[in-house]
């Protein structure tokens, strides 16, 4: 791949009305993608249409999740999506964005028809996020946020799962797994359980939006925003007892420092685990502010959070619009990581995508609500903070 290189200059302001947050620190030059620039401390990332086989970019999947399985980029989409998207993987090459052809379509095992939760998941649920378990080949898992509309749980059920410290209706985390015939079974789904004193309040679209597993089975679990309107994360240890049991998942805080801010909407929208040098860090997008955030999970460090800008490919350049647009928003909803480069996949926000309309080359993906996808290599600078290693 070529690359060119420039001189980073990240982050050169603090976000108006933010609290505490570490910022990074001029740099000498250093090694960026080609699809990667650096302007007035922002780094622009040029994103490329996903399309299907035959060409066509892909219909208003609304993106909530993104890992990566046999060197490939998968994606699922929430209950909002078109009904053609929903309920199944999404296979993306990440060398051309091209969607594979397979059908990999969500179904309940037959374990689970009995469970609390048949009824919501085997329907169209609210799926947000999604991870691929290490050393289980053919293993996601993705969980649920708002089942609002649902009709509830049963009398029995709410007995068992009524009291989840969170919403009424429980965030539930579903393994998949991948059968021979590139099927994909629910096999197995347990509810969160949170402390009352974490405060989070019933706020069933505003729940948990990404995950991140690592190596030894350590989950991670971004929320949108508790009571006070602050994005947390939690965390639980998975291990080979896990799904033999249907009850509660009780989780802690991750007791990450986090940023606080004073005003707006700041939620965590996508999450992705990084290990560099014997330390752990989580990547978490912050879709409505267009950030990146870098969270050291030794909570050690503050949260250094990295300015992004997106642009989108123009098919057809001409005097007017050049091969690559701005984009008013991109709404970055999936995370994920393949060697040192981070992947990220937008979620067309349907209250605000059609204000991205600027070009008309690119006016009918944008109404079809098209996804794109995004790369960016990680940069040392991220981890050096004037001159000293985080």
């Amino acid at each position: 791949m070529k690359h060119k290189y420039l001189v980073l200059g990240l982050i050169t302001t603090a976000l108006l009305g933010c609290g505490e947050v570490q910022l990074a620190a001029d740099v000498a030059p250093v090694e960026l993608d080609k699809n990667t620039e650096i302007a007035d401390g922002t780094m622009m990332l040029k994103g490329q249409w996903i399309t299907e086989p035959n060409g066509d970019v892909m219909i208003d999947p609304q993106t909530s999740g993104l890992t990566v399985w046999n060197d490939k980029l998968v994606s699922l989409s929430d209950r909002s999506a078109d009904v053609s998207q929903r309920m199944q993987l999404h296979v993306i090459s990440p060398d051309t964005a091209k969607l594979s052809g397979e059908q990999m379509m969500l179904s309940l095992s037959e374990s689970l028809k009995d469970s609390c939760f048949a009824g919501y998941i085997q329907g169209n649920p609210d799926l947000e996020a999604l991870v691929a378990v290490p050393d289980e080949p053919g293993v996601f898992l993705t969980i649920t946020e708002d089942a609002s509309s649902f009709k509830g749980l049963s009398e029995s059920c709410v007995t068992q799962y009524g009291e989840s410290g969170s919403v009424d209706y429980p965030f539930v985390l579903i393994r998949l797994e991948v059968q021979q015939d590139n099927s994909v079974l629910m096999t197995h789904a347990r509810p969160l359980k949170f402390s009352p004193s974490f405060n989070l309040g019933d706020y069933p679209n505003d729940g948990i939006e990404g995950l991140a597993l690592s190596q030894d089975g350590r989950l991670y679990f971004a929320l949108e925003r508790d009571a006070q309107d602050r994005a947390r994360i939690f965390t639980t240890t998975l291990n080979q007892d896990t799904w033999l049991h249907d009850g509660f998942i009780v989780v802690e805080d991750s007791k990450v420092k986090l940023p606080a801010f004073k005003h707006g909407n700041h939620p965590i929208n996508a999450l992705e685990l990084y290990e560099r040098d014997g330390h752990e860090y989580l990547f978490a997008a912050a879709r409505n502010d267009e950030k990146l955030w870098l969270v050291d999970l030794a909570g050690q460090q503050e949260t250094l959070i990295i300015n992004l800008g997106f642009y989108a490919a123009v098919d057809e350049p001409d005097d007017i619009c050049p091969a690559w647009e701005p984009m008013d928003n991109a709404s970055i909803e999936g995370l994920t990581i393949i060697d040192d480069t981070l992947w990220m996949v937008n979620d067309p926000w349907k209250k605000v995508y059609l204000n991205n309309i600027s070009c008309e080359q690119n006016r009918a993906k944008f109404e079809k609500m098209a996804p794109l996808l995004f790369n960016l290599p990680i940069q040392d600078a991220w981890f050096t903070l004037g001159g000293d290693e985080r």
